[in-house]
This record gives C-alpha cells, sequence and structure tokens, in this order.
C-alpha cells in the first residue's frame, strides 16, 4: 500500500475515533471549556493528527495513546463532577471582581487580571461605563457575567406592569425547496393551506421558498431565492431613492 492509501486510511480512522470518543465525551468540553480543557483538546487532537501523518511509526500505538487520553479526561469529567474540591483545583472557581460598584483590588492581583482585560470585556457586554456595574464574576471559563445596577437596567415588561404575549419557538415547514411534512403535520395543516400560503406570497411552489416558519402566534414568515432588491454599486445609488 502507498503512502498516500496509508495517510488516507489513518485519517479515516482518526476521524471515526475523534467522532466516537467526541460523543463518548459529551458537550462539557465544548459548553464549558476551562483552561485545562483546552489543553486537553489540543493534546488529543495533536494525537489525532500524528496518528494520521506519521507514517514512520505504526498506527496502533497513536491509537492506544488516543483512547488512553480520551479515558482519562472522561475520568476526570467523573471526578470533578462527583468531589467539588477536585473541580475547584483542576477548572477553579467564580471569582468576584466587582462587588456593590468597587473594584475588588485584591482580586484582580490574585488572578493577574488587568483593568484593560476588565474594560475589554465588558465592552463586550455592551457595559463602557464602570459606574454602571453592580457585579461583575469572572467565570471558570474566563467569561465575565455583568449585572448592571438597578439605574441602569434596562425596562422590563413586569416593572410596568405588562404581561407580554407569548411568542414560542417557530417551526420550519420549508427549508431549501422542500416541505418538511412532519413539522406540517405538527402544526395541523395540510400541504394545499401551505401552497396557499406560498401563493398569497407572490410565489409558485415551495420549490422557490428558501425558508417558510410558522410562529405559535400564527404569524408566517417566508424567505425566497429570489431577490427583489436592486444591486447597487455606491452608498449613493440607494440613498437617492429615499
Amino acid at each position: 500500500m502507498n503512502e498516500a492509501a496509508v495517510v488516507a486510511v489513518r485519517s479515516i480512522i482518526a476521524f471515526g475515533s475523534l467522532l466516537i470518543f467526541a460523543r463518548f465525551l459529551g458537550k462539557q468540553q465544548v459548553s464549558q471549556i476551562t483552561f485545562f480543557d483546552y489543553i486537553l483538546g489540543i493534546t488529543i487532537g495533536s494525537i489525532a493528527a500524528n496518528l494520521t501523518t506519521d507514517l514512520t511509526s505504526e498506527a496502533w500505538p497513536h491509537w492506544i495513546g488516543l483512547i488512553t487520553w480520551t479515558f482519562m479526561v472522561f475520568i476526570l469529567q467523573v471526578v470533578t463532577l462527583k468531589w467539588r474540591k477536585a473541580s475547584v483545583y483542576l477548572d477553579g472557581e467564580p471569582a468576584i471582581v466587582i462587588m456593590n460598584g468597587k473594584i475588588m483590588d485584591g482580586v484582580m492581583k490574585k488572578l493577574r487580571y488587568r483593568i484593560s482585560d476588565l474594560q475589554e470585556q465588558l465592552r463586550e457586554k455592551g457595559v463602557f461605563n464602570l459606574e454602571e456595574v453592580e457585579y461583575a464574576i469572572i467565570e471558570k471559563d474566563g467569561q465575565i457575567s455583568v449585572m448592571k445596577k438597578a439605574e441602569y437596567m434596562p425596562l422590563t415588561a413586569e416593572a410596568v406592569h405588562l404581561k407580554p404575549r407569548y411568542k414560542g419557538l417557530g417551526t420550519e415547514l420549508i427549508y431549501d425547496g422542500v416541505i418538511i411534512e412532519n413539522n406540517l403535520q405538527a402544526v395541523n395543516h395540510s400541504k394545499k393551506w401551505l401552497e396557499e400560503k406560498v401563493k398569497e406570497h407572490g410565489y409558485k411552489d415551495a420549490s422557490e421558498i428558501f425558508l417558510a416558519i410558522l410562529d405559535p402566534s400564527g404569524a408566517f414568515f417566508i424567505d425566497g431565492y429570489r431577490d427583489h432588491f436592486q444591486h447597487f454599486t455606491d452608498i449613493s445609488d440607494y440613498e437617492g431613492l429615499q
């Protein structure tokens, strides 16, 4: 077997192994990734890469290494789930960097967290003035959670004693020109009803529709393949139509 074929076979083995092991480990590696998880992910990926391209050695040692590292990650997940001290030691714990509107200097020094880092992450949360912040917490994955002072909180329906209408989740009825019949049955509508809706919006049939969604309130969103917008070469062309 030539080298190209060997690499192809090893790639298939590595890809399949990673897919199986990733499913086995669940979504924790992605949803709450810490620095330690990041290092583990890189290491496992590196072993899979060596399994694919390192033709100077046999494949099975790399595959055993891949299994071993994946199993170790799984054991750590179980340990940190059952034993809080291990979780704190390996993953760390959230740290309050602003409390009652005051910056916690000691905590920031301990974390080696600069004020510029704090301001940058606050801006990413839409906070451009430290005066607006009541609490700020650095989570285990390095992200920041912010609670603004009451006077800077956005107005809610509860505050003005309103009961907003429930929107719920929309149901896709057409995607990429194909009618999703199971979803259509789930919302208790017929194909004839859908065809009429499509024609009401100026389309001949479902093949002209990229996406059609029906939400619980009865609102019907539809987006076709054909664009009704003119092509402008300059912003002034658009302004001239106003």
